[in-house]
């Protein structure tokens, strides 16, 4: 395949990629979603990651119908990062991207409940090991050695099951004399084989270095000599033997050979004696640096089955390590695929990601269904719903929960609820609250959320507020066509409005659901029950947000305008509610 064929590749991506890498590369690079390699290339790392979600899984991306569900995608993806365990993996997870095929979804779930089991079942001591070892791997730039070194921490961690297994059967011993090999040949950019590796090379390096020191200063040695006392031939020959045995470490027969018989003067018999030992020394380096080297070069070869396994299998578990410690953050659970002619999505327990990770434990669990399904307690049948209830009291938070557990579920990765079932779809409608009112948002909004009900395909409309962008009269209008346009394409969706009272007649395959306040905290903070009642308008009680004005009144004459509302919805009761909570408080 060229790489103009790839979506996002133009011309100048082209070139940048060839220079760079050269085409060859620059396809396996693509084709096997090597972010890194895309961004050392010179591409930005989103540029790359745009590039590489489409040429891994574009059908996939194609089911995110709207420009906010793919940010609902884009969002999971940055709280599934946060748990990434090396830089390499976090690349992979910002590639992944919804399946269309139910094995794949499968075999990925496998996988990452494998590695989630595996991980929760290791002790603290353990987990650290195998985390410190993956910070290493970082610190090094996932190279080769990092690989090495990394596996061998893992085995030495005696951790061998779930996504562990892959290393298991690699040879201890043969990847630490790889390891020692590579760490050997991890030189500077100026020498083969570093320091540290070979002790008579490092031997005759620093004797080099010695020299070369002493023949930057010759000169001064001379004068030391001769401020010594020493004159005559003999006596200053000697003498320079003896320091240079004292301060470079060269041997004697080395010294005596690098010695000239013919020197002029004590000039040129030190500067021969120096540009002999350098000449020498240097020759014995190369010679020593090349043996060991080949050496070291010898056990990689023999050793390269096994560092290749071991590099894959390093960065395999880091990957599927990652997704699960992101779903153990979250108590994530496998959702259940319904397939053939029912079509359901149903949550039993469900948490949105965003507020959990936002606010911790505080999120209230919800349960909700649509479609065919056996949730208890949820009415069954209904494909289509309208979600009411009052401002601020989770409905948007509804739709984007489940727009995240179809998301997780298509991507094959677990879903935050005790229990969850998914029809996977071909077009998710995912529209949040846009405040903007004007033709032009209308008319795109409708452009992007009415072609996937007509595209024939299996269609999720998640939909809030459509009312927002348009006026209210015609807003009724559409937004009942919108669910009758969804009954009648046999398509799943929870339409958030308002307006729930001006739909009516809903068609028989739709229901009317809500969410209720219930009172006021002892911070009077309107108190809402998240759970949505089915078959009931949700409502926002009034004398919950008249009691909390008249407590928040600026001034007596802003408080008796608000006590004068308090009267219209009955005074005493909004009287008791605020002793109520003054009571709690």
């Amino acid at each position: 395949m060229r790489l103009e064929e790839y979506w996002g590749v133009g011309p100048k991506t082209r070139e940048t990629l060839v220079e760079e890498l050269g085409a060859e590369r620059a396809v396996r690079a693509i084709e096997s979603g090597d972010v890194r390699a895309l961004a050392d290339a010179g591409l930005p790392r989103g540029r790359a990651t745009r590039i590489l979600r489409r040429a891994t899984g574009g059908a996939g991306m194609d089911t995110l119908a709207t420009s906010d569900a793919r940010a609902a995608y884009k969002e999971l993806l940055d709280l599934a990062v946060e748990h990434a365990v090396t830089d390499r993996a976090a690349d992979r997870i910002r590639v992944l991207t919804p399946l269309t095929d139910r094995e794949a979804m499968d075999e990925r779930l496998d996988s990452v409940l494998a590695a989630r089991d595996a991980w929760a079942e290791l002790p603290a001591e353990d987990r650290e090991a195998v985390l410190a070892a993956y910070d290493r791997y970082d610190d090094r730039d996932g190279s080769e050695r990092a690989a090495v070194e990394t596996a061998l921490a893992l085995l030495e961690a005696d951790v061998d099951s779930g996504p562990f297994e892959t290393i298991a059967d690699l040879e201890r011993e043969t990847l630490a004399e790889a390891s020692a090999a590579l760490s050997a040949l991890d030189g500077d950019g100026r020498n083969r084989v570093r320091e540290s590796a070979d002790d008579e090379l490092d031997r005759l390096r620093t004797a080099l270095g010695a020299v070369e020191d002493m023949d930057a200063n010759a000169l001064e040695v001379i004068e030391d000599l001769r401020a010594d006392g020493v004159h005559d031939v003999q006596g200053f020959r000697d003498a320079f033997e003896d320091r240079l045995l004292s301060e470079t470490q060269v041997t004697v027969d080395r010294v005596r050979e690098a010695m000239p018989t013919d020197a002029a003067d004590a000039t040129d018999f030190v500067g021969g004696t120096l540009r002999g030992l350098r000449s020498d020394l240097r020759e014995a380096v190369d010679e020593r640096e090349e043996t060991v080297a080949t050496e070291f070069e010898t056990t990689l070869e023999a050793a390269s089955e096994d560092v290749s396994r071991a590099v894959s299998a390093v960065d395999e578990i880091a990957f599927h390590l990652s997704l699960a410690r992101f779903a153990l953050a979250y108590d994530c659970t496998r959702p259940r695929f319904i397939e053939g002619d029912q079509a359901a999505v149903s949550v039993v327990g469900a948490r949105n990601l965003t507020v959990a990770a936002r606010d911790g434990e505080s999120v209230q669990p919800i349960t909700y269904a649509l479609g065919d399904h056996d949730v208890s307690d949820v009415p069954d049948g209904d494909r289509v719903a309208v979600l009411t209830g009052a401002n601020s009291g989770g409905k948007t938070t509804l739709l984007e929960t489940l727009c995240q557990v179809v998301l997780l579920a298509t991507m094959g990765l677990p879903v935050p609820a005790e229990r969850a079932e998914v029809t996977p779809v071909d077009a998710l409608v995912f529209h949040r609250r846009h405040a903007s009112f004007n033709a032009g948002v209308l008319e795109s909004t409708l452009r992007s959320i009415v072609p996937p009900l007509s595209g024939g395909g299996r269609t999720l409309m998640l939909v809030d507020e459509f009312e927002a962008i348009t006026e209210p009269g015609s807003a009724a209008d559409l937004l009942h066509g919108l669910v009758t346009l969804t009954v009648g394409r046999d398509a799943l969706g929870v339409f958030v409005t308002h307006l729930a009272d001006d739909l009516e007649p809903l068609p028989e395959e739709a229901r009317v659901d809500g969410i209720f306040a219930e009172g006021l905290s002892p911070d009077l903070e309107l108190q809402v029950d998240y759970q949505p009642r089915f078959g009931t308008v949700g409502r926002s009680t009034p004398e919950f947000i008249v009691s909390r004005l008249v407590a928040d009144a600026a001034d007596r004459t802003e408080r008796a305008g608000f006590e004068t509302l308090a009267e219209a919805v009955g005074n005493d009761v909004v009287q008791r509610t605020l002793a109520d909570a003054r009571w709690d408080a």
